[in-house]
């Protein structure tokens, strides 16, 4: 995007959207052909200089939301309009789209930015907007090291994708996602270089992740890249975890105290998302009810971006079943098994 461009896109939309002239007008005010204002607003919408919003009182989705609110009242929530019938892949897509929109509106210059990987960001990290913003920070908010594969290309490529478009630093945390033995987990935790990471996690203004359940239609990546053993899902099933976030397991009640393997995991003390005002949690599928219902039980989120069909059945949970015109609908159940999104 050259600078003139820009300033001549911006100058098109001030006059399009703000004063209401039509192309034709515009082209004759400006000196140009109708064809290249219809070019120039079309870029202002692709690169973000032109971000559009619909609010319909009467939508859906802006129901979902102030019931939503008013169950949750420490929540800021933003729903997600899916067409009836279609599927999660759709479901997803759109999320993401619409998490990629909530984020560059809210990066300022300066900020640190905290990720926890995983297939739903990974698909955010597909759908953003080109935008330079000065001084910002991405880290890495748990390890992606596992036996089979060290440093996991498919997270580091999708923490990489949110520091370029964005034009910022992208702080990497090359640990195990889980280690053998919490003794060496605390050596690890007293090294320098991983205390700079830990020290940016603590600090960052905001962080973005999702809900990790092994109920979820696709496959978690943590769970299908054989992060945890046999004995890991045994002793994760006998002390009632439902979910993640980063790696970090909770329970039912959104409790994560005394969770054996959270001794041994990389990502964050889930206080520091209880904590952070800026905790953003990005949630598709009915098969991450019950574990996004576990979530606020314990306030582990502040916003929440979710599909419509998801958010019908948490406000039904765990009373009723998804909604009727959902595909495929099972009722959400309790995760046997845990796994990180």
């Amino acid at each position: 995007m050259s600078q003139d461009t820009a300033a001549q896109a911006v100058q098109v939309a001030r006059l399009y959207y703000h004063q209401g002239l039509t192309t034709d007008a515009i082209a004759r005010e400006l000196g140009l052909s109708r064809p290249k204002v219809s070019r120039l607003l079309g870029f202002a919408r692709r690169s973000g200089l032109v971000e559009i919003q619909i609010h319909d009182p009467a939508e859906q989705p802006q129901t979902l939301e102030a019931q939503l609110h008013a169950r949750y009242p420490f929540l800021k929530v933003l729903v997600v309009g899916v067409p009836g019938g279609s599927g999660e892949a759709l479901w997803t897509e759109r999320v993401a789209v619409a998490a990629a929109s909530v984020l560059s509106s809210l990066l300022q210059p300066g900020m640190v930015v905290g990720l926890a990987w995983g297939n739903t960001l990974d698909a955010v990290s597909r759908v953003l907007t080109p935008k330079t913003i000065p001084d910002l920070t991405f880290v890495q908010l748990n390890g992606s090291a596992n036996a089979a594969d060290f440093m996991s290309g498919f997270v580091s490529d999708t923490i990489l994708r949110f520091a370029r478009n964005y034009g910022a630093r992208a702080q990497l945390f090359p640990v195990p996602t889980f280690f053998d033995d919490p003794a060496t987990k605390q050596a690890m935790w007293r090294e320098r270089s991983v205390q700079h990471v830990l020290d940016l996690q603590a600090r960052a203004d905001a962080l973005l992740y999702s809900i990790g359940s092994h109920t979820a239609q696709t496959p978690s990546h943590v769970y299908a890249a054989g992060y945890l053993d046999a004995h890991d899902l045994e002793t994760m099933q006998q002390e009632g975890a439902v979910g993640d976030i980063a790696t970090v397991f909770y329970r039912r009640d959104g409790s994560f105290d005394g969770i054996a393997l959270n001794a041994r995991a990389s990502g964050p003390d889930l206080r520091l998302v209880q904590r952070n005002r800026m905790a953003i949690c990005v949630v598709s599928g009915l098969g991450k009810v019950a574990a996004l219902h576990a979530a606020l039980e314990g306030q582990l989120m502040r916003h929440l971006i979710v599909d419509e069909m998801t958010a019908r059945a948490l406000l039904q949970y765990p009373d009723a079943g998804p909604p009727d015109d959902a595909p495929n609908a099972e009722r959400p159940h309790l995760a046997r098994s845990p796994s990180s999104d």
